[in-house]
């Protein structure tokens, strides 16, 4: 290796060190650093291979290829369906935690897509997995990304990050947070993959339905076999 390439390793480490430590010294919810962090650490090569794990099944070749949206959201006509439907609960979880559906690109491309796609489905997620948003919650659904999205150095990160908060500033939430994190890694490789669901057209399935037919209603309570991700 000469010096040069040596150089390029060594500032590329230092800046994503610091990126990092920007990340950790972020509030809970603040995701511009980690904004900062994702444009160093999400490589080209890494990317790529992101992609090709999502088109490694029917739904996520076809989801690539037509780039499926969410559209526009009638939380008050949602929330007027039946309460144990996919639309009434997703409504009720934006309402109650006084948040609107997140504002994304009009246009994109297959390396654009998946980021917009899981920006825009972030709280159906939320809602269809059961992960709350506290912080466990959101450790266990961090836990159940790096999975379905394998492999993220995006989410890597974020669980890295949390476990680092954990030991500065909530130690006495160690267990619940590692739980957290098991379960969602568990439930992960349990369920069918949830990338590129036309989410809009089951608003009106029951919840319940929905979590049997996804695999995500399974205990991860028991031990699994782990096997490799794909």
């Amino acid at each position: 290796m000469n010096i040069l390439t040596q150089s390029k390793k060594t500032w590329q480490t230092l800046v994503t060190g610091y990126r990092f430590m920007q990340l950790v010294q972020a509030p809970y919810g603040d995701f511009r650093a980690l904004g900062r962090l994702s444009n160093v650490i999400n490589t080209p090569d890494k990317l790529k291979l992101i992609i090709q794990f999502l088109g490694s099944h029917e739904q996520g070749r076809k989801a690539l290829k037509e780039h499926p949206r969410l559209g526009y959201i009638d939380l008050q006509q949602l929330h007027q369906l039946p309460q144990n439907t996919l639309g009434y609960l997703y409504a009720d979880h934006l309402i109650k935690n006084s948040l609107t559906p997140p504002s994304v690109p009009d246009t994109v491309d297959d390396y654009s897509f998946p980021r917009v796609h899981l920006l825009e489905t972030h709280d159906i997620w939320h809602v269809v997995t059961g992960c709350g948003t506290t912080k466990a919650g959101e450790i266990e659904l961090e836990a159940f990304y790096t999975v379905q999205f394998y492999p993220s150095p995006t989410f890597l990160a974020l669980l890295a990050k949390n476990l680092m908060k954990t030991a500065i500033e909530d130690i006495e939430l160690c267990e619940q947070h590692m739980n957290a994190l098991s379960r969602g890694w568990i439930r992960g490789k349990q369920a069918e993959p949830l990338f590129g669901i036309q989410w809009n057209t089951k608003w009106e399935i029951p919840l319940e339905e929905l979590r049997t037919q996804l695999n995500l209603n399974q205990s991860s309570d028991r031990t699994v076999e782990l096997l490799p991700i794909g």
